[in-house]
C-alpha cells in the first residue's frame, strides 16, 4: 500500500510529467493534493496499470482531490527549452493551477523551484505515495487523450496506439511519410538520422 504523502504539510502536492521519451506530442504534467483520508487499493504508478484502469482512476482523483492541475508543453517549446526544461515547466504550470500548496513531492530527481514552496524530489515516487501515483495517472489520461486526438489527423504514425512512443511502427512511418508538425525536430527522430530538412 503507497503511503498518502512525503511531509505532514496540510496541503503537499504530488506532480509528474508523461511523455518525456516520446518523439511526438506533448511532455504532459499533473500535480494533485489529495484528502488526508483519501484511500486507495489499486491506485499505482501509472506504467503498472491497465489503460482501463487508468482512466477508471482518473475520475476517482478528480472526484476526490482537494485540487488538481494538468498541463501539456507541446514540442516547439520542447525544441526551444530541452525536454528536461519542458518537464518541468510542464509540472510548475500544473502546481500554478492550484487553490492552494505548501510542499511539492515531485517524481524523479530534477526540479526547479516554485516560489518559496518546498519540494522534495523523489526517484519513483510514483510508486511511493499516492499523490504522485494520482498526478502519473492524470498526466498519463490527459496526454493519451490528446494523441488520440490528433491521432485523427494524422492516422499513419498510429499515435492513439503508440502514443508518440519511438516504437518500431512510428519510425517506419515517420521514414514512409516524413515529419509533421506534433514531431519533436529536436529529437533523434530515427536511428540512422544525421538531420532532416524543415
Amino acid at each position: 500500500m503507497l503511503k498518502l504523502k512525503y511531509s505532514q504539510a496540510n496541503y503537499e502536492c504530488g506532480t509528474d510529467e508523461a511523455g518525456r521519451g516520446c518523439l511526438a506530442g506533448p511532455v504532459t504534467a499533473a500535480a494533485v493534493i489529495l484528502p488526508d483520508h483519501f484511500k486507495n487499493a489499486i491506485l499505482n504508478d501509472s506504467k503498472q496499470l491497465s489503460e482501463n484502469r487508468r482512466f477508471q482512476l482518473k475520475g476517482i482523483i478528480e472526484e476526490s482531490a482537494i485540487s488538481f492541475g494538468v498541463a501539456h508543453i507541446f514540442p516547439e517549446d520542447i525544441d526551444q527549452i530541452n525536454i528536461l526544461n519542458a518537464s518541468i515547466l510542464a509540472m510548475h504550470k500544473s502546481i500554478e493551477q492550484l487553490n492552494t500548496v505548501d510542499f511539492i513531492a515531485v517524481d524523479g530527481n530534477r526540479f526547479k523551484a516554485l516560489s518559496n514552496i518546498p519540494y522534495k524530489t523523489i526517484i519513483k515516487g510514483d510508486g511511493k505515495y499516492l499523490n504522485i501515483a494520482a498526478a502519473s495517472i492524470l498526466a498519463k489520461t490527459y496526454r493519451d487523450d490528446y494523441m488520440a486526438k490528433i491521432h485523427e489527423e494524422f492516422p499513419m504514425y498510429n499515435w492513439k496506439q503508440n502514443k508518440g512512443y519511438p516504437t518500431k511502427e512510428h519510425r517506419n512511418a515517420i521514414r514512409s511519410y516524413g515529419i509533421t508538425k506534433y514531431h519533436r525536430k529536436s529529437f533523434r527522430l530515427l536511428p540512422e538520422q544525421l538531420s532532416f530538412e524543415f
